[in-house]
């Protein structure tokens, strides 16, 4: 093995997807102390993505005060590569960003449009926004207030909506932030299809991890059916149906509908800005993974989404992840040539979370060992 590309996603909760690289590239050059290797950590949209930009391509990154979750000033950061702003959501509204508070009818991404207009006064023309790990069920509209946005009671008084008071919101006024963003291109991240509302949507699937009890749920999931109402009345933006409109506590929904943003699989928005094909030419395998693969993975997320690509260059791909669901068989024929798993003996997770750099190394080793004997 001459060339090979390192290209993992993090194992959430375990290992940064750098740390992964690390590991993974440490045990290839035991074995193959000559290989050529292209480290390229990924994140698709949630914790973690903006360093993943900057380690894979010259940038800087910015740290700024914005509001949190709860309108409290909180220390965050996004990056710049040229004219491009790369934003992670999890910087700002990331479930630990609340202070032990978790409260989805309360919290706001007020902070996200901050980072956001900041990013367009240093001239950024291009604005790549990740979605994922919110602790939020408004829909953007902190976002989109922060960026000028007006939204209107029945009284005409205007104010932030919340997640839980989105129904409240009777007329919308974007005309400011059209301003403000005119002349810059965003793109949103994101690696879910979910609707906006509904059994499938933001608050039936999301809400629960973000601290909603079932009664919070189904108010949550009401607001965001009344406002898509006033988003269609107001702005002639039929949201309701769209995928990923549900992605972020609703924020897929009202980047597309306030910020004028364009949606891509995370995945695929990563390997086109680091020309994947260019990079996987020349390379004899590639090593990827994740916490878990599933029926989910195969919808596009990381491991799936560098196969699809990797098969037609007929580059064979390595996946190395901490568990290995039920339903994967299809993953074989999208472009994974074998799936290992780190976990070398059941045990609960605590355990295996404590062990889990040593296991992947160990995997690896006994993988690169069986590739050893091919050559």
């Amino acid at each position: 093995m001459k060339r090979c590309l390192v290209i993992p996603d993090s194992f959430k909760g375990t290992m940064t997807s750098i740390e992964v690289c690390s590991i993974m590239s440490a045990e290839i050059l035991k074995h193959f102390p000559d290989c050529d290797i292209i480290s390229v950590p990924i994140a698709d949209g949630g914790e973690g993505t903006v360093d993943c930009f900057l380690k894979a391509l010259e940038g800087v990154k910015i740290p700024i005060r914005v509001k949190g979750p709860f309108f409290e000033e909180i220390d965050a950061f996004y990056g710049i590569i040229g004219k491009t702003a790369i934003i992670e959501m999890a910087a700002v509204v990331g479930l630990d960003k609340g202070k032990g508070e978790l409260n989805p009818a309360k919290a706001t991404t007020y902070g996200v449009g901050q980072l956001i207009a900041d990013a367009v006064k240093k001239g950024c023309t291009d604005i790549i926004l990740g979605l994922g790990g919110s602790c939020t069920n408004d829909a953007g509209a902190g976002a989109a207030a922060a960026l000028g946005t007006k939204f209107y009671n029945s009284e005409k008084e205007t104010f932030v909506p919340t997640g839980g008071t989105l129904g409240s919101v009777k007329y919308i006024d974007i005309s400011e932030t059209e301003k403000i963003l005119r002349g810059c291109r965003l793109t949103v991240m994101c690696d879910v299809d979910n609707p906006l509302f509904g059994k499938s949507g933001a608050a039936y699937v999301f809400a629960p991890q973000k601290g909603a009890d079932a009664e919070m749920v189904k108010m949550l999931d009401e607001q965001l059916y009344l406002f898509s109402k006033t988003i269609q009345s107001s702005l002639n933006i039929d949201i309701s149906k769209r995928k990923g409109a549900g992605a972020a506590g609703g924020m897929g929904a009202g980047a597309e509908a306030f910020l004028g943003a364009d949606m891509k699989k995370g995945i695929d928005m990563i390997l086109d800005v680091i020309h994947f094909e260019d990079i996987v030419k020349d390379c004899d395998m590639i090593f990827t993974g994740e916490g878990k693969i599933d029926t989910q993975s195969l919808g596009g997320k990381v491991v799936i989404g560098i196969s699809n690509r990797a098969k037609l260059m007929n580059v064979p791909v390595i996946a190395v992840v901490g568990e290995i669901g039920g339903g994967i068989d299809p993953a074989y024929d999208m472009g994974v040539s074998a799936i290992f798993s780190t976990n070398h003996r059941a045990v609960p997770y605590e355990v295996a979370k404590k062990e889990c750099r040593k296991n992947l190394s160990m995997a690896m080793d006994n993988i690169l060992r069986l590739i050893a004997l091919s050559n």
